[in-house]
């Protein structure tokens, strides 16, 4: 079939009628921000545990800022850190069922994140802003995803 053929001109005019429909509100980038989402929140979940184990095995890892108002002890931010981690590991894990609460729990998880860094920046203030950035990108995400895209791409079902 040649390129100025009728039959390809009018195959390219008008879809055929078996065609899905086209939603204008499901975009290339709305559909690919929940993989970014998903790998972001996995390696701030992963940066968490790693930092909150390191802080569980060397308690001089961190010493406490004079007069600060949020100075726990070493095993406090420990164990903050480490049970943050992994709850956005399975927060992560869980956003690709496709379900609108995996949505709701991966931005609370990423919020939640951002205040815990916020407090822990007199610690590490570069790594604290760093993983903030990382939260606020999960955010803006998973706020582009919802039912229509989750049911562009899995097939689920809108509830």
């Amino acid at each position: 079939m040649a390129d100025g053929s009728p039959t390809a001109r009018r195959h390219l005019e008008k879809p055929p009628p078996d065609a899905p429909a086209s939603d204008p509100r499901v975009t290339t980038l709305s559909i690919g921000s929940i993989v970014l989402a998903a790998c972001v929140l996995f390696l701030v979940g992963m940066f968490h545990a790693l930092v909150g184990l390191a802080v569980l095995i060397d308690q001089e890892m961190l010493s406490p800022p004079d007069s600060y108002l949020f100075a726990w002890g070493t095993y406090g931010w420990g164990w903050l850190h480490l049970g943050f981690g992994v709850a956005a590991v399975i927060a992560a894990v869980n956003l690709f069922s496709a379900r609108p609460s995996a949505r709701v729990i991966g931005i609370v998880v990423a919020l939640l994140s951002v205040v815990k860094n916020f407090f822990f920046a007199p610690y590490s203030g570069i790594w604290s802003a760093i993983i903030v950035g990382m939260d606020v990108l999960v955010i803006w995400a998973l706020t582009r995803y919802g039912p229509e895209q989750a049911q562009k791409v899995y097939g689920a079902r809108p509830q």
